[in-house]
């Protein structure tokens, strides 16, 4: 997970607890001004609740007066009418209303049952079938509910003390208002029975009684000013007449009659209801505003904890972003300087610091602080801390760097002294040997002289290695170029078992650039000498060579165990990319042959074989090729001057001595032949490998896994050499018989006899026959091998490496010649070739 996902999961945790309590906190404040806003749709409702009762009080006196003959049909028609208004607006009001506690709840449904029977009740009172008392009984009720609304409201929940109080002496003044008007009513039956009964004349004094304790209630709980309202209100002349009439009636006894006529009563009356209603107005619009203000308040209180809430958490999350944005920011810096120093910078360095001479001087602090710190910005912090901690790392890291560069450059220079040295030695020992082969007569000490002289050339071979791997070249430059089967007779020449290396198809033409022989012949010299070393000692090693478009490749085959395929892996991809430091010493080889086909282009590969065994290839590129020189080619005679031919054309190197001293022959007499130089006598004691040494070169190859003079490592311990006994008698552990130093076979051509004919398609045909060998002096397997003679035969049922690369140097030479144009001959293209 990345670091701002877990910012963001480290933020939203405890932001999701704010949050949490903050509305857990603000829920009662929301709460209260949900009520209060409740409780003024219900202060609203009772407000028309009031003026609904006003009005029906008014139809109830109209009708009673109605049915009394008192009054007339249109009187109680418009007062009905206006109850009607009262009722729509009432019931808009209740319609708006979510919650009513329980006792209002049940006065505004027994309140609309009321109003959907009083059509039935005014019928009623039109058909004059219904008595007073009924009547007067009817509206008693359904204004005893509405009533019982306007004192249940206060009942609500959240509803402050206060304003509860007030509510309830509004509800006061309106019952106040209903005795006056039940006082009305009864006055008015009285008038049309002749007078008042016992019990009318108890309800009077019960209405008159009822408005004393209701004004006291709503002088108890509500405020002054109210009291002051009424006081005032009722101190009028209305007020006064209808009190005064009140009296009056009040002293006349049951059974007698009312002085007061119907009308003057009723003036009075109405007068009186008029002044109560207009002081209850004013006392539903204070508790109104009462109400309203107090909501207001609560929202607003409501309002402002909800946004002091939203802002700290906006707050708080802007905060957290610019600071999180900050350290992801400050941590991206980081990451992507530990990706480039990684990936980039740190690699650069040290591949610059790999190469010789990296330092010019400077010590590995100077350097160290010379390419400065990846991580320019830090801080005081942690993240700060771990900036610095990471341009130390880095700066110790190249600090180390470089002194391991100066113990590389230290060690190298060591190393190219011993090499020289050791070069200097060999010269003196081969020039010693030198001075007594010119005297040496006798062909036993003859042929000792000459195995020296060979392992002079293998230690030369071994000084050059050390000369490469420490960063230095061959000194000795070639002046022409050379055919690439001198090439590989010199390679053959630099190893232990040169005797074993076997020639193949060499196709004819391919020679290699003077500044590139010695070292391509060092090249192939390790890569032989590891084949030898790791091969049965019975079988031989093939060599062969043929063009390819521009290019010329180059197969070394051997018949060992082989390499397993993720080591071979391993081997190829350091041939293909040399490595700049010393290497494993078993393995240096390894490294000098990738060093060395670096340098000129040339491409190294380890193949499996078809068989057992592995395939060399060195495919050579066309800068370091050359038209080989074409020489007069003797046939190789024995001692007696015979022909051992067969009719097959061999081309013989010519010796190549080192400047200032004369190519040494074999004198009569002592095994070779008069004249000819000692590189091809076969017979006679072995050779001092032609005489040939391609001298110092850019890349020597180290040891193998003994720290003997190895070639490529990589094969299995039980390839190496041959087992003690196997050669017969005189033979070492290594391999070496102690009875001579077989010199290598001259290099041949293609053989005429080998090849009939060229197909339609361009490709060779070729005729059975036995591969040249290179001749041994000595014993091989137990029996003695006479001059001129060839090898045995392969058995026909087996197909060795060997053939299978002969097979493809053959069919590679077919596809160069299908290019050219059909009917030309092989002697015109090389006619041709020798023009160019």
């Amino acid at each position: 997970m990345k670091i701002n996902r877990r910012l963001v999961l480290l933020v939203t945790a405890p932001l999701t607890v704010a949050v949490t309590f903050a509305i857990l906190a603000l829920a009662p404040a929301t709460n209260q001004a949900l009520q209060a806003t409740r409780l003024t749709a219900m202060v609203e409702a009772a407000g028309s609740a009031g003026q609904l009762t006003h009005q029906l009080q008014r139809e109830r006196a109209a009708a009673t007066a109605f049915v009394s003959r008192q009054t007339d049909a249109d009187t109680f028609r418009s007062r009905a009418d206006a109850t009607d208004r009262s009722i729509a607006d009432f019931r808009e009001r209740v319609s708006h209303l979510s919650e009513v506690p329980g006792t209002a709840q049940n006065a505004l449904d027994r309140i609309e049952r009321f109003i959907d029977e009083m059509p039935a009740l005014r019928a009623q009172v039109r058909s004059g079938s219904s008595t007073i008392s009924a009547l007067a009984f009817g509206y008693r009720i359904v204004i005893a509910d509405l009533n019982g609304y306007r004192d249940g409201i206060a009942q609500a929940d959240g509803v402050d003390a206060d304003i509860a109080d007030r509510i309830r002496a509004a509800a006061a003044l309106s019952e106040a208002s209903e005795h006056t008007a039940q006082q009305q009513v009864t006055v008015m039956r009285a008038q049309a029975a002749g007078g008042f009964t016992t019990a009318s004349q108890r309800t009077f004094d019960a209405a008159r009684l009822g408005y004393t304790e209701s004004i006291g209630v709503m002088f108890d709980l509500g405020p002054g000013e109210w009291r002051t309202w009424l006081e005032r209100t009722l101190s009028g002349d209305k007020a006064l007449e209808a009190r005064k009439l009140e009296d009056e009636i009040g002293r006349t006894g049951a059974g007698k009659d009312l002085s007061v006529t119907p009308k003057e009563w009723q003036t009075a009356s109405d007068n009186r209801q008029a002044l109560l209603r207009s002081v209850g107005e004013r006392v539903d619009e204070a508790v109104l505003a009462m109400v309203s203000d107090a909501r207001t308040t609560l929202m607003w209180t409501a309002g402002a904890e909800v946004a002091l809430v939203v802002l700290t958490l906006v707050g708080a999350v802007v905060v957290a972003i610019r600071l999180g944005r900050v350290m992801i920011r400050r941590l991206r810096d980081l990451r992507n300087a530990a990706h480039t120093v990684a990936h980039t910078g740190l690699p650069a360095v040290m591949n610059e610091l790999s190469q010789p001479g990296a330092l010019r001087g400077a010590t590995p602090e100077q350097v160290a602080l010379r390419t400065g710190d990846p991580v320019g910005t830090t801080g005081q912090d942690e993240i700060g801390e771990v900036g610095e901690a990471f341009n130390a790392v880095h700066h110790e890291a190249v600090r180390l760097a470089a002194q391991q560069a100066y113990a590389h450059e230290q060690f190298a220079e060591t190393l190219v002294g011993v090499a020289r040295r050791g070069a200097r030695l060999t010269a003196v020992m081969v020039s010693e040997l030198d001075a007594v082969q010119r005297d040496e007569a006798d062909p036993a000490r003859m042929k000792t002289l000459f195995a020296l002289d060979h392992l002079a050339v293998r230690m030369e071979r071994n000084t050059n290695n050390l000369l490469v791997l420490g960063g230095y070249g061959n000194a000795r430059v070639r002046s022409a170029d050379v055919a690439c089967s001198t090439v590989i007779v010199a390679a053959a020449q630099q190893i232990e078992r040169f005797d074993r290396v076997s020639l193949g198809v060499i196709e004819s033409g391919i020679g290699i650039t003077a500044r590139a022989v010695h070292d391509v012949a060092h090249i192939l010299a390790e890569l032989l000498d590891n084949a030898t070393r790791y091969s049965p000692p019975d079988k031989q090693v093939g060599v062969a060579v043929w063009r390819l478009w521009d290019r010329a490749v180059v197969q070394i085959v051997d018949e060992g165990v082989g390499i397993p395929a993720e080591r071979r892996a391993v081997h190829n991809a350091a041939l293909l990319e040399p490595q700049t430091g010393i290497g494993d010493v078993r393995s240096m080889g390894l490294h000098v042959v990738a060093r060395l086909a670096a340098r000129h282009g040339i491409v190294v590969e380890l193949r499996d074989s078809s068989g057992p065994g592995t395939i060399a290839e060195v495919t050579l590129p066309a800068k370091v090729l050359a038209l080989a020189p074409r020489e007069e080619t003797p046939r190789p005679q024995d001692a007696a001057g015979e022909d051992h031919g067969g009719g097959a054309r061999y081309e013989v190197p010519g010796p190549v001595a080192r400047p200032g001293q004369p190519v040494r022959r074999l004198p009569a007499g002592a095994g070779g032949r008069p004249g000819v130089p000692a590189a091809a006598a076969a017979g006679a004691g072995g050779s001092r490998a032609g005489d040939y040494r391609p001298g110092r070169t850019d890349a020597p190859l180290g040891a193998d896994r003994n720290g003997a003079d190895g070639g490529v490592d990589g094969r299995r311990e039980g390839d190496r050499g041959t087992p003690p006994g196997e050669h017969g008698p005189g033979a070492d552990p290594r391999g070496r018989e102690h009875g001579a130093t077989p010199a290598p076979h001259p290099v041949h051509e293609e053989p005429a006899s080998r090849v009939a004919g060229v197909s339609s398609a361009g490709l060779p045909l070729r005729q059975r026959g036995t591969p040249q060998q290179w001749p041994s002096a000595g014993r091989r397997d137990g029996g003695e091998r006479r001059p001129g003679t060839t090898a045995p035969r392969p058995s026909p049922r087996r197909r060795d490496s060997r053939q299978v690369s002969d097979v493809l140097a053959a069919y590679a030479q077919g596809i160069n010649r299908s290019t050219n144009h059909r009917g030309r001959s092989t002697t015109d293209d090389d006619t041709e070739r020798t023009k160019k």
